[in-house]
């Protein structure tokens, strides 16, 4: 991709006029139309649910080194990662679980809680550090690779990375301000931050496809969800189903490993032993592998779709295809 024709937004594309269609506008060909221009994972045209669900799966198999290697790479040492960081809180951690009131003074109860709950949370924060730094790699770099698979462009590791490279600090400051305003959202009743989850969902695409500053890339992504916040709502709760489903059949077999490695033991603390946390951990990079990459490439295609919704972008896009792309 190039700077210039393709994802730039309307707004960077003073010379031409895009052709605006009201919310959810859909027209399907007439009959005997010529079949859907569809050089990528896609059919260049406004996009059914299935089509955006299909795609994402299609771009993970025709690009495997790129998007599974890639994600392999990070879930494993982000995982890793945050496993060794919990592992000096452990013992706080397994004497809350075999904490027994009756062998203790509420005072004594008092302070092991804190001390347990000081070390639990020091360890998750710090744990969630890589992981939060692994997630907008992953995610800006697979947006890259689904903007190439639009239009069924070859790319390479070293290609997608010079794209995405001057966009990874930006994603980053985005993605916090998006995820602290969304925590807020959700402490506050709920209902604003899924509101504002669905609100700011295009984000990552609208920053690092049209290489725009962070807080046009919020306006961008407002843009494109209004009058269809509800159908966008349902794509990201699809893909969150999905992708949960997914994660637990994965998971499923290593924690029956992990329990079966303490013998079955109804002991909390058993659950916290290194053997169980190890392959706990071995099945989370496993469902890793295979969900970020799905949700992130949803992600894209469902800001394509907007875009050639709202935009009339499937003209651009065709036109890019027929001169060798963006």
């Amino acid at each position: 991709m190039s700077e210039t024709p393709g994802w730039s937004s309307p707004d960077q594309q003073p010379n031409q006029q895009p052709q605006q269609q009201p919310p959810g506008y859909y027209a399907p060909p007439p009959p005997g139309a010529q079949p859907s221009i569809k050089p990528g994972v896609i059919p260049l045209r406004p996009l059914a649910v299935g089509e955006i669900v299909d795609g994402a799966i299609t771009t993970m198999r025709r690009y495997p080194k790129l998007i599974i290697g890639a994600a392999a790479i990070v879930a494993a040492i982000t995982q890793i990662i945050g496993l060794l960081v919990q592992l000096p809180f452990l013992d706080d951690l397994t004497a809350l679980a075999t904490l027994d009131p009756n062998a203790m003074t509420d005072e004594q109860i008092l302070d092991q809680f804190r001390d347990s709950m000081v070390g639990f949370f020091g360890g998750t924060f710090l744990s969630i550090l890589p992981l939060l730094f692994g997630t907008v790699f992953l995610s800006g770099f697979i947006t890259v690779v689904v903007g190439h698979a639009v239009l069924g462009e070859p790319v390479t590791f070293a290609q997608a990375w010079e794209e995405f490279k001057p966009r990874l600090l930006p994603l980053l400051g985005a993605t916090l301000l998006s995820g602290l305003a969304i925590t807020v959202g959700l402490i506050f009743c709920g209902i604003p931050g899924i509101y504002l989850w669905v609100l700011f969902a295009l984000v990552t695409p609208a920053l690092v496809l049209e290489r725009c500053g962070v807080g046009t890339a919020f306006g961008r992504s407002k843009a494109l969800v209004k009058g269809a916040w509800w159908r966008t709502f349902g794509v990201l709760l699809l893909t969150v189903v999905i992708s949960s489903v997914i994660s637990w059949i994965i998971s499923l077999p290593f924690g029956i490993l992990g329990s079966a490695s303490t013998g079955f033991s109804a002991d909390p603390a058993a659950a916290l032993s290194i053997g169980s946390l190890i392959l706990a951990t071995i099945g989370a990079i496993i469902a890793s592998t295979i969900t970020l990459p799905f949700s992130s490439a949803v992600t894209v295609l469902l800001y394509v779709d907007r875009r050639m919704r709202a935009e009339g972008m499937d003209i651009e896009l065709q036109r890019a295809a027929g001169h060798g792309g963006i």
